[in-house]
């Protein structure tokens, strides 16, 4: 047996689609065989976008500052639902009532001025990514003044890591014919694949940073906002026979 190592662009497949990757070739003239490792990617638009919505008040007291919390905490509710999110869309992700902390510079000026304690609420708003912009804008309209991540993401994920791994295994059989060219023989049918798909990451997609707005103007247009573009890759090991 015989190792050789190739580096080829992989040939583009749609036009969101890119590859580059380092390919391992094995030659077995005893099982007539070529065995090749290889990778390649697929490319598409996020189509869901999951929004970090949130509020953070101060107060001089525990029952004004909570009472203060609950107007903008149903408000925000309202606005969302307003927007056409589902009940269901929306989840809570972190609410507390607590003393303000004096050792905390930026609390030092508050303390100064009266405050003494704050409240956060944030939740997470799964929307199309095409309404993002506008269910963020009615949020932060409503009191929502800590928002703005996004983590972008794909309903059917498991779909374009499908496409990445036809496109490795296309890519497999490309370098394979031009291998067996080289030596004078036919490529036969695939005998063998395999596909190990990257692991993915905690988030799919990145999260924009957070947008803080002390001013709830009704009268300004939401934000531009375009969605990510995410890429899912695929490794293929890919035994050929050869005659």
């Amino acid at each position: 047996m015989r190792l050789l190592r190739v580096g080829l662009l992989a040939l583009a497949a749609c036009s969101f689609c890119s590859a580059s990757s380092a390919q391992q070739i094995q030659i077995n003239k005893e099982n007539k065989t070529i065995a090749i490792t290889t990778s390649d990617e697929a490319v598409a638009l996020a189509d869901t976008a999951v929004l970090k919505v949130g509020f953070h008040i101060f107060g001089k007291d525990q029952e004004g500052t909570y009472a203060d919390a609950s107007k903008i905490s149903n408000a925000i509710m309202a606005a969302l639902k307003s927007a056409g999110v589902a009940n269901e869309a929306i989840e809570s992700d972190d609410q507390s009532l607590s003393p303000l902390e004096t050792q905390r510079d930026a609390d030092q000026g508050r303390y100064a001025q009266g405050a003494r304690f704050e409240f956060v609420q944030t939740w997470r708003v799964t929307v199309p990514a095409d309404a993002a912009a506008d269910v963020l804008h009615a949020a932060i309209t409503a009191g929502a003044n800590e928002s703005g991540g996004i983590d972008w993401q794909l309903k059917k994920d498991d779909a374009l890591e499908a496409e990445a791994a036809k496109k490795a295994l296309e890519h497999a059989r490309q370098i394979a014919t031009q291998m067996a060219e080289g030596l004078g023989v036919k490529l036969g049918a695939l005998v063998y694949a395999s596909n190990q798909t990257p692991q993915r990451d905690l988030f799919v997609g990145s999260v924009t940073d957070t947008v803080t707005v002390t001013a709830r103007r009704k009268n300004l247009a939401p934000l531009a906002i375009s969605p990510e573009r995410i890429t899912k890759s695929a490794n293929v090991y890919a035994v050929f026979a050869i005659d």
